[in-house]
């Protein structure tokens, strides 16, 4: 989950993961309406392009470095 661009997680945006889920789900609750990013991209140091790597943005935000993953759960 790294290298081409930064990837829309469905989670809302916190400093940290205290009282994050711990079953895997969303975490929907909060105040921020940003969403976590994660991955990198393309123009970011190969240091940074890695699925550990969070940053934030408005759900609204478009550019060429920002994409999604689909998952098929069965």
């Amino acid at each position: 989950m790294s290298g081409n661009v930064w990837e829309w997680c469905q989670d809302r945006w916190h400093d940290n993961y205290i009282g994050a889920p711990t079953d895997g789900s969303v975490w929907e609750t909060g105040d921020s309406s940003a969403r976590v990013l994660r991955g990198g991209s393309w123009n970011n140091n190969g240091q940074n392009c890695r699925s550990a790597n969070r940053n934030n943005n408005s759900p609204d935000n478009r550019n060429n470095n920002i994409g999604f993953r689909l998952v098929f759960v069965p």
